[in-house]
C-alpha cells in the first residue's frame, strides 16, 4: 500500500515539472525570465547600502528606504532584487 502511494506521488511530481517546463518554454521563446518584476531597484539599492554603511542596520535601512527588510536582504546580498 505504501509503495502504491509512493509510486501515485512520483506520478504527480513527475506531471507537475511536466506542465511547469511546458509553460516555460513560451517564455524562454520570448526571452523573458520567470518570477516577477524586480522588487528593488539600483535606484533604491543604492541608498540603502549608503545607510548601512553608517552603521545602521538592514532592518532600520529598510524602513528608511521603504522597502520591505526581506526584499532589501535578498537585493543586497544575492543581487537579485526578485521577490521570492
Amino acid at each position: 500500500m505504501v509503495h502504491l502511494f509512493g509510486a501515485l506521488g512520483q506520478c504527480e511530481k513527475d506531471l507537475f515539472q511536466e506542465r511547469t517546463r511546458a509553460d516555460l518554454r513560451p517564455a524562454a521563446a520570448r526571452q523573458r525570465k520567470a518570477g516577477g518584476k524586480p522588487v528593488i531597484t539600483s535606484e533604491k539599492r543604492e541608498p540603502a547600502w549608503a545607510i548601512i554603511g553608517k552603521g545602521l542596520t538592514v532592518r532600520e535601512a529598510a524602513v528608511r528606504s521603504k522597502i520591505g527588510k526581506t526584499a532589501l536582504y535578498e537585493a543586497l546580498y544575492t543581487g537579485s532584487g526578485h521577490a521570492k
